[in-house]
């Protein structure tokens, strides 16, 4: 997942706030920290201008980030008060321009935020919010920049700007009019009320989740109950006092280790603690989601618009909830009529077991795993020796980099991090010049966030004579002592898919930073990484980084051909699951201002069964509205189906790719000049148009799933 960063040059902070007076006050007053003082008021002098770690320390965000608020105030106030006719250089370029401490300060500190916080960076987050909300109402509903803006727009064909300052003049003046620039005196007023409102539930929603995340695992005393889950496993998580073993949930619904787990108690106790993580918990979610729609449905009606999702979609490749609805009609009846099969598949092997059960979410992965052993004799014990984390990351992932675009990597132990689990790379261009440094964030651990994500400590533009510097962050069980970190095949796909992100953002070529990289729609900046996926099993990737941790053995063949001939096991459930929780985002946020919602739960089964989507029984949404962070705590609120959208554009550019001769140096460039370098600088569908030489098309993403 592309992390949406909210600094404010971007988008609405998604956060919370306390108002209290002493607060104000205390903010006041760190505020005058300076910059010898506080690293991040001044530049860094690292290499890339990368943070340095160091220094940086919790007590100097909230002053820097309040710097940048009033440095960009100030810059707003010039603008708007310049008596000159607006031109590109005095307003849009002067625009760019405001808010670079702001941008720098909050991308570190959201970074941290997610990957590695605390009590001290949660007070700051909520303390912050309502001041962002505020700070991008400054600049999107003041009249008078507006107006300055407009008029450059009405006038854009004779300002003879190049094609990038043009874009740049128009993404502006469409942010304007999406921000609600066009409204009365007394509707702005009504609308910095809803958003900051809306700052606050999201970010309320993502500490409450943490907790239930945190809260909601699950401590087994008795070694038989945990029958069946590998032993290097059980070690990285027994006590401390050696009272057990504790279990910690993942993001999702269904958890991993119910692959492994024998006992069918045990296999409930987690799947239910799971689902009912923020659900009649001590962290309970349903009134903040209550809430928070029902304060995005009145934001959108103030927008002119039917619901929230009509007013969100305004700048994506699919344009409104009806385009979506109709993509999501198109795949529900394949998907649902797979699943039930592999249900029917998964209860003939529960009676062939022995056993007399009604098949249940909890029970799916684990008797799946058998029907796959059964039915291609694929064991993921037996392919997990192969995927060795090092290996794939600079064997594999970083090898199909290379024969793809040219790029090399050397690791960097010189620069300081914010966790010792943290690695640096630096990455050259094929002929030696230095393209940018990528961190790597692996292991999971109770002050990160659930999930995958990628995005920028420092963003690629010509205008500042940046260079890019770029993090991924996975959630990786972190294996004890000096035990290596062995991979199943879906988190291989995972570190190539979050290298993708990363690619588009070093690829980057753009003169200002707002275009830059993956500055794109949300359902366009998901393809880039799902289409990296493709190089995990590519035959001469895969056999160079797939070496047994033990004996250097290369994979058998025979390994590599169940891998592939499973590619479509479980496709039923896994698009199923992954519709529901599309589904339910878009239900979420396609009511109207006039509807009330008084039961979450009672929500969120008729929206499953509005669109027949509960119609397997034990195929649950892959994330419940409770713990459904994207939609709530992240920037896809209407926006989660962009993961089956970009499939799509994956599935049919990895079929021109297998169509012109496979993994290239000169297929690499074509598509990192024609795509992955062009920023926000084109619109996003004519430019897959111009690459692909036509409409992307769905029946290859269909073959892909075995649908078809």
């Amino acid at each position: 997942m592309k992390k949406i960063i909210p600094f404010i040059a971007l988008m609405l902070i998604i956060a919370s706030c306390n108002n209290s007076k002493e607060k104000e006050n205390s903010a006041q007053n760190k505020h005058q920290m300076n910059s010898t003082e506080n690293p991040l008021l001044s530049e860094s002098t690292l290499p890339y201008g990368t943070p340095d770690f160091s220094l940086i320390k919790d007590e100097h965000f909230q002053p820097a980030m309040m710097e940048g608020i009033s440095q960009q105030k100030k810059a707003i106030e010039a603008i708007v008060s310049n008596k000159e006719e607006p031109t590109f250089d005095n307003t849009v370029l002067a625009l760019e321009k405001s808010g670079e401490l702001l941008n720098w300060s909050s991308q570190i500190f959201y970074s941290l935020a997610s990957s590695n916080t605390n009590e001290t960076l949660q007070a700051v987050e909520e303390e912050m919010a309502p001041k962002f909300a505020a700070q991008n109402d400054m600049i999107y509903l003041n009249e008078e920049l507006f107006q300055r803006f407009k008029t450059l727009y009405n006038k854009k064909e004779t300002l003879n700007l190049d094609a990038e300052s043009l874009k740049l003049l128009e993404e502006y003046y469409e942010d304007f009019k999406i921000a609600g620039a066009n409204l009365s005196p007394e509707d702005k007023e009504k609308l910095k009320e809803y958003n900051e409102k809306i700052a606050s539930l999201t970010t309320k929603f993502g500490k409450t989740l943490l907790d239930a995340n945190n809260g909601g695992a699950v401590t087994f005393t008795n070694k038989e109950d945990l029958a069946g889950v590998a032993e290097d496993f059980l070690k990285s998580k027994e006590n401390k006092e050696g009272k057990g073993w504790t279990i910690p949930l993942q993001n999702t619904t269904q958890q991993p280790l119910l692959q492994s787990m024998d006992n069918r108690a045990s296999r409930e106790k987690l799947y239910k603690a799971a689902w009912n993580r923020a659900d009649g918990s001590a962290n309970d979610t349903k009134k903040i989601i209550k809430e928070l729609v029902e304060v995005r449905a009145q934001k959108a009606k103030l927008l002119g618009f039917t619901n929230y999702a009509a007013w969100s979609l305004q700048k994506t490749m699919a344009k409104t909830p009806e385009n979506i609805n109709n993509f999501f009609a198109g795949l529900i009846p394949a998907a649902t009529a797979k699943g039930q099969a592999e249900a029917d598949e998964i209860q003939k092997m529960v009676k062939a077991k022995g056993e007399d059960f009604k098949l249940e979410p909890w029970d799916w992965t684990y008797y799946a795993e058998m029907v796959r052993k059964e039915k291609y004799d694929l064991d993921e014990n037996q392919i997990k020796p192969y995927f060795e984390l090092n290996n794939v990351l600079e064997k594999g992932v970083f090898y199909a980099a290379n024969k793809l675009y040219g790029i090399t990597f050397k690791q960097r132990t010189d620069l300081p991090t914010y966790h010792e689990d943290v690695k640096v790379y630096e990455l050259f261009e094929e002929d030696g010049t230095q393209l940018g440094l990528f961190y790597t964030d692996y292991f999971a651990r109770p002050s990160k966030r659930g999930g995958a994500w990628m995005s920028n400590f420092v963003t690629q533009s010509k205008l500042y004579g940046k260079k890019p510097v770029i993090y991924n962050v996975c959630n990786y069980p972190k294996p004890a002592g000096n035990e290596p970190a062995l991979l199943t095949y879906d988190e291989v796909e995972t570190m190539f898919h979050e290298f993708g992100h990363a690619l588009h953002g070093f690829f980057a070529d753009q003169q200002y930073p707002s275009l830059s990289g993956t500055a794109v729609s949300r359902d366009f900046v998901e393809f880039p990484s799902q289409f990296n996926e493709n190089w995990a099993l590519y035959p001469d990737v895969l056999k160079n980084y797939a070496l047994h941790y033990k004996t250097g053995e290369q994979i058998p063949q025979q390994l590599i051909d169940k891998i592939k001939n499973s590619g479509t096991f479980n496709q039923g459930y896994s698009l199923t699951e992954n519709l529901a929780a599309s589904n339910l985002d878009m239900q979420w946020h396609t009511i109207s201002a006039e509807e009330t919602i008084t039961d979450v739960n009672a929500f969120e089964k008729m929206a499953l069964s509005n669109t027949k989507l509960d119609a397997v029984h034990a195929i649950p949404p892959r994330y419940r509205s409770t713990y459904f962070a994207h939609v709530f705590a992240g920037g896809y609120g209407a926006g989660y189906y962009s993961y089956l959208w970009t499939e799509m554009l994956h599935h049919d550019a990895y079929n021109w790719f297998e169509n012109n001769g496979g993994l290239t140096r000169e297929n690499g460039q074509r598509i990192r000049d024609m795509v992955l370098s062009r920023g926000n600088t084109l619109a996003v569908e004519e430019m897959y148009k111009k690459w692909r030489g036509s409409d992307p098309k769905i029946e290859p993403m269909l073959k892909a799933r075995g649908l078809k």
